[in-house]
């Protein structure tokens, strides 16, 4: 089982990465237009639609922040007004009840704490039927009050109007109570109804966002497809082109005038030098042989400059052997 190594990753992805710098390097150099014209206008119009279509959706995502930041802000303008008003209420409700229920006036020790007390205070004795005689003063018993009857009718009549008056107040705190019940519900109605809107608001904002996203992946893949496609039929016309070119090229037909240099006629480039050819070598060959001729006639004729005739022909023979 092989094994892939990270450097072996490494490796194939830096092959990939070369491997495609080529073939971008191969469409810059094989793309006459691109060459000649010095840009791509393609990619450039491909370049501005993405931007439109990029700054349309993030108009739209700001549109959508935009919109449930002021439902957010209108939610919480909404609870604050809420929670004003209740405070508002429960405070005045508590400062009714204080002046209406717990005045200092109705408590029972009040007669304790009271500044005016002895303004108010009787004398200590008027007559034997003052109702102040305690029992301790044995001046009155029980049963022999004279405004007993007057007494008790009197806190008859106070009592019935302190439960008219508690009757009284119970039902305007039920009516407050209700109406600040009918406030809250019609408040609760009117948010959840805005919230709602708000709510379908949103959804319709997704959606067409989301039509808007699809629609543009739709086209992107389309897009795509066509320039693969194009990449394709250029890269194959850029294949034939360059195969015809090699084989009508100097490079396999051997064509000995590309070997030679500007220097001068007589001087060859190395890397394309292919070898003389056959007329060359026929010649160099033919120089060979006169050059060695020349030097056997020289040869020779030193010798017979230098020896007698029988001994020249018998080197000349020796030599021939």
């Amino acid at each position: 089982m092989k094994i892939a190594l990270a450097k072996d990753l490494e490796q194939d992805a830096a092959l990939a990465r070369r491997s495609r710098a080529e073939l971008c390097r191969q469409q810059r150099i094989f793309n006459a237009r691109n060459r000649i014209i010095g840009g791509d206008t393609q990619a450039w119009d491909i370049q501005v639609h993405d931007q439109r279509i990029k700054e349309a959706t993030e108009k739209a995502r700001q549109e959508t922040f935009a919109a449930e930041l002021k439902q957010n802000d209108k939610t919480g303008c909404i609870l604050d007004d809420r929670e004003k008003r209740d405070r508002k209420c429960l405070c005045k409700a508590i400062n009714d009840f204080q002046q209406n229920c717990q005045n200092p006036e109705s408590r029972r020790e009040f007669d304790l704490s009271d500044p005016l007390a002895l303004k108010k205070e009787l004398p200590a004795r008027q007559s034997d039927s003052d109702i102040r005689n305690t029992v301790s003063g044995m001046q009155k018993f029980m049963g022999e009050d004279l405004n007993f009857r007057e007494r008790k009718k009197f806190q008859e009549e106070q009592m019935r109007e302190w439960s008219l008056q508690q009757h009284r107040e119970w039902e305007r705190a039920r009516a407050d109570r209700k109406f600040a019940e009918d406030r809250h519900t019609q408040a609760r109605l009117k948010f959840d109804e805005t919230a709602s809107h708000l709510q379908k608001l949103e959804s319709t904002t997704r959606k067409a966002v989301c039509a808007a996203v699809k629609e543009f992946n739709k086209q992107q893949a389309m897009e795509l497809a066509e320039r693969r496609k194009q990449e394709r039929r250029q890269e194959q016309e850029d294949n034939v082109a360059e195969i015809a070119n090699l084989l009508r090229g100097d490079l396999l037909s051997e064509n000995p005038q590309q070997a030679a240099s500007a220097l001068g006629p007589h001087r060859m480039i190395p890397h394309r030098w292919k070898g003389m050819s056959r007329e060359q070598l026929e010649g160099i060959r033919l120089a060979q042989r006169q050059q060695i001729q020349e030097k056997l006639k020289k040869h020779m004729d030193e010798l017979c400059a230098n020896q007698p005739t029988g001994d020249y022909f018998a080197q000349f023979n020796t030599q021939s052997r």
